[in-house]
C-alpha cells in the first residue's frame, strides 16, 4: 500500500468534485456545439484563455509524471535536455510559426492540421496522408493514460486495471460532447491548478538544499556520481552533447508541428491577439518544464529506486514521491495538478485526433457518403477509447523501460513528417505538392529505419533514443524537400 486511508479518502473526494466541475464545462460547451466546426475550433476565445490552454496542452503527464522519472535515473544531463534546451527550442519555434499559421489557417478555415496542409498545397492526397499519420498520436494518448493511472492508483491503493478503465470511460466519454467550446475553459482551469502545483513541487525539495547547492550535489553524488555530470554515459538518452543539445534543439523546433499544439492559434478571435496568447503560454510553460527537477528529489528520497522494499518502475517514481512526501491535505492539491497536467493534453489529443479521423480520413476515403459528422465523431472516439485501453494496459504491465519511449517513437515520427509541409507552407511560395509529400514520407521512413534498423552508433542499446532517429529524419527531410524545391524553381 502506498497511500494511507485518509489520503485515499481525500483523493476520492477530489476526483468526484473534479469530475463534476469538468462535466459542468462539458454541458456548457455542448450547448454551443451545433456542428463539427464548433467541435473542432469553437467560436473564438480570449487570448489569455487560449494561451493557458496551449500551456496546459503542451506540458502533459509527460512533463509532470513521466519525464521526471528519466531525471531520477540519469540526473543533470536530463535536466539540461528536457528542462532547458528543449523548452527554449519550443518557445522559439512557437514564435516563428504561430502568426503565419494563424493567418493562413483563418483564411482557409482549416479545422485540422491535415486540412491545413491539404488546402495549402491544394492536395486531397496530402490531407489523407496526414490523416493516416495522425494515428501515430495514439501513442501519446497511451502515455498520458498510463501516467494518470499510476498517480491515481497509487493514491487510491487500487489495481491499475480498474483505474485505467474508469479513467478512459470518463475522459473519452465527456470529450464526445464538449469539443473546443468546453476544452479551452477546462484547460484554463487546469493550467491554473498546474501552475500552483508546479510551484509546490519545485519547493518541496527545499530541505535538500539546507547545505546549499553543493550539499544538494553531494547528496546526488553519494547515490551515483553520474547523476551530477552534464552528460551521462550510463544512459541511453543523454550520453553526449549531440543527444542532449543538438537533437533536442531539432526536436524542440519540430515538436510544435502537432495538431493539438499549432492549431490552437485557430481558436483565437483575431491575429491581433497572438502576442498576448504567446506571452501567457510561454510564461506558464517555463514553470511547467522546470518540474522535471522533481525527479532529482525523488531519487534522493528513493536512492535505491524502491519503496519499502518494493522496486519502483521509472513511471511510478513521481507518484511514489508525492504520496510519501506530502500530507493528505497538500497531497490532494498535488494530485489535482498532476491529473490536470494529463487531462489537459489528453482532451486536446482526443479532440484533434477524432476530428482528423472523422473529417479527413473517413470522409476523405468515402466522399460520396453523407455522414452526420457529429455522430460519426462520437463513434470514432469510442473506437479510440477501446484501442487506448488495451495499449495502455500493456504499457503498465510490461513497459520497455518507460511508456515515454513508446510515445516518443510515434509522436516524433508524426511531427518529423509535418515539419517540412508546415515550414514550406508558411514561408515558401509555389512549392510542389510532390516535393512536400516525398520529404514527409522520407521523414517517417528514415525515422523508423534508423531506429529499428539500429543504424548509427546511438542505436546499439537494448532500448534506444527516438530523439536521435527523429532529429536525423527532420534534417534529412528538410534537405530532401529543399533540394526538390530548388530543382522545381530552376525548371520553372
Amino acid at each position: 500500500m502506498f497511500a494511507s486511508e485518509t489520503w485515499s479518502l481525500y483523493v476520492t473526494i477530489l476526483l468526484v468534485v473534479y469530475a463534476l466541475v469538468i462535466l459542468f464545462f462539458v454541458i456548457r460547451g455542448n450547448l454551443k456545439t451545433k456542428d463539427i466546426n464548433d467541435y473542432a475550433i469553437g467560436s473564438g476565445f480570449p487570448a489569455w484563455a487560449v494561451g493557458l490552454s496551449l500551456a496546459a496542452s503542451m506540458t502533459s503527464a509527460a512533463t509532470f509524471i513521466i519525464n521526471p522519472g528519466f531525471i531520477a535515473l540519469y540526473g543533470f544531463s536530463g535536466i539540461i535536455s528536457f528542462g532547458i534546451v528543449m523548452p527554449i527550442a519550443i518557445f522559439a519555434s512557437l514564435i516563428f510559426f504561430t502568426k503565419a499559421f494563424q493567418r493562413y489557417g483563418s483564411t482557409v478555415k482549416a479545422l485540422t492540421m491535415a486540412q491545413w496542409i491539404g488546402k495549402r498545397y491544394d492536395s486531397k492526397g496530402l490531407t489523407l496522408f496526414f490523416a493516416i499519420l495522425s494515428l501515430l498520436l495514439i501513442t501519446f494518448i497511451v502515455l498520458i493514460c498510463v501516467g494518470l493511472t499510476q498517480i491515481i492508483s497509487k493514491s487510491l491503493n487500487l489495481e491499475p486495471f480498474y483505474v485505467l478503465m474508469g479513467l478512459i470511460t470518463l475522459v473519452f466519454g465527456y470529450t464526445m460532447f464538449g469539443g473546443a467550446n468546453s476544452m479551452v475553459y477546462t484547460n484554463t482551469v487546469q493550467a491554473i491548478i498546474m501552475f500552483i502545483v508546479a510551484i509546490i513541487l519545485l519547493a518541496s525539495g527545499s530541505e535538500y538544499f539546507s547545505n546549499g547547492i553543493d550539499g544538494f550535489v553531494s547528496l546526488l553524488n553519494e547515490i551515483d556520481p553520474n547523476l551530477t555530470k552534464a552528460t551521462n554515459e550510463a544512459s541511453f538518452l543523454f550520453r553526449d552533447y549531440f543527444e542532449i543539445i543538438v537533437c533536442q534543439i531539432i526536436i524542440g523546433i519540430a515538436i510544435v508541428c502537432q495538431p493539438h499544439i499549432i492549431t490552437k492559434t485557430l481558436f483565437l478571435k483575431s491575429e491581433k491577439s497572438v502576442n498576448q496568447y504567446l506571452t501567457v503560454a510561454i510564461v506558464c510553460m517555463i514553470f511547467f518544464f522546470l518540474v522535471v527537477i522533481v525527479g532529482l528529489y525523488a531519487r534522493i528520497t528513493f536512492p535505491d529506486l524502491s519503496y519499502e522494499g518494493t522496486p519502483l518502475k521509472m513511471d511510478e517514481l513521481v507518484s511514489a514521491y508525492v504520496v510519501k512526501t506530502f500530507t493528505a491535505g497538500v497531497g490532494v492539491i498535488i494530485v489535482a495538478g498532476l491529473i490536470s497536467a494529463g487531462l489537459s493534453t489528453l482532451e486536446a489529443l482526443i479532440q484533434s485526433l477524432s476530428t482528423t479521423i472523422t473529417t479527413d480520413l473517413i470522409s476523405g476515403l468515402m466522399p460520396e457518403k453523407n455522414f452526420n459528422m457529429v455522430a460519426l465523431n462520437k463513434v470514432v472516439i469510442i473506437v479510440l477509447a477501446i484501442i487506448s485501453f488495451f495499449l495502455s494496459y500493456d504499457q503498465i504491465v510490461d513497459p520497455n523501460v518507460s511508456v515515454g519511449i513508446f510515445a516518443q517513437n510515434g509522436v516524433y515520427a508524426y511531427f518529423a513528417a509535418a515539419f517540412v509541409p508546415v515550414l514550406f507552407g508558411i514561408y515558401f511560395k509555389k512549392v510542389s505538392k510532390n516535393a512536400v509529400f516525398i520529404a514527409s514520407f522520407s521523414a517517417v521512413a528514415i525515422h523508423f529505419i534508423v531506429y529499428y534498423g539500429r543504424i548509427t552508433p546511438y542505436m546499439q542499446e537494448p532500448v534506444n533514443n527516438p530523439g536521435v532517429s527523429a532529429a536525423i529524419a527532420v534534417v534529412a527531410s528538410f534537405i530532401i524537400g529543399n533540394s526538390l524545391y530548388l530543382v522545381s524553381r530552376k525548371r520553372a
